[in-house]
């Protein structure tokens, strides 16, 4: 999930690593340490993504999450407001041994404010799918003490051929009035590269550009529309694409970096592939 560029995020900006330990200290994405003494057993998710991959490995040791966190569609567990604006004092009551965070979906003044509260945090830095694949392997791995899962490594085998080719030129909006669209530097923007969609506004600045009716348009061979967070549907998103094929595509799907990717890869080409018969 992802909304928009936020200056506020740059002040999460760090070293990211592949290594979870440095000098001795267990660090997350950013570079920072991480106090824990043990494997975790109580676990905070202010990160949908997360707390599906959470759910579907270690299941027992989820104790609450955002109201945003809507999968597993089954989730029982306390809810503690949204990924920008969690109830901190809560969380600390809860006294989890872990909370999990991402650079862009969360703030770092509540990130900050946790830590003061001598909560552990862990802050993934996910703008890639091999980025993603080597976060959760590594958060899995030490902080949990579990073992690769599963439906990591179907997602990287299913991930690994190559894109197609010849890439379609495409447009991903993720909002509308006023238009705003998936651009540079992206997870989003990575894997529709490997499903082989060249994104023609990749090259404006900002990471999610707002752009006009007409250059939402422009050189757009396929326009891909996401339910998520802008809930586009037939009836609202494709009147703006006249004589453009359209894939109406599950969000989750296309921006999730849980157990999700193990058949994203399949189910978007599929959605792709019946927008685009007959036009190539």
């Amino acid at each position: 999930m992802w909304w928009a560029d936020s200056p506020r995020l740059a002040g999460m900006a760090g070293v990211s690593s592949p290594d979870s330990r440095r000098d001795g200290a267990l660090r997350d994405d950013l570079g920072a340490a991480v106090a824990l003494t043990a494997p975790v057993r109580r676990v905070v998710s202010l990160v949908p993504s997360l707390t599906e991959a959470v759910a579907h490995t270690c299941p027992d040791t989820l104790i609450a999450a955002t109201q945003w966190c809507t999968h597993p569609v089954d989730l029982d567990v306390e809810r503690v407001r949204g990924t920008k604006n969690p109830d901190v004092r809560r969380i600390v009551e809860l006294a989890p041994d872990l909370v999990l965070c991402n650079q862009e979906e969360n703030r770092r003044l509540d990130v900050d404010r946790l830590r003061a509260a001598g909560v552990a945090v862990w802050v993934t830095k996910i703008e890639t799918l091999d980025a993603a694949f080597t976060s959760l392997t590594r958060l899995f791995t030490t902080a949990f003490a579990q073992p690769v899962p599963g439906w990591l490594t179907t997602a990287q085998e299913n991930w690994a051929a190559p894109p197609p080719r010849p890439p379609h030129s495409a447009v991903i909006p993720i909002w509308r009035n006023p238009w705003m669209v998936v651009g540079r530097d992206t997870f989003t923007g990575d894997l529709a590269a490997r499903l082989g969609l060249h994104l023609v506004h990749a090259d404006r600045s900002g990471r999610y550009p707002t752009v006009t009716a007409t250059e939402l348009t422009s050189g757009v061979e396929l326009a891909v529309l996401p339910d998520e967070p802008y809930v586009f549907t037939a009836d609202d998103g494709p009147d703006a694409f006249p004589g453009i094929p359209v894939a109406l595509v599950e969000g989750r799907a296309l921006t999730w970096y849980g157990p999700s990717l193990a058949t994203a890869r399949a189910d978007l080409t599929r959605q792709l592939a019946a927008a685009t018969t007959g036009r190539d």
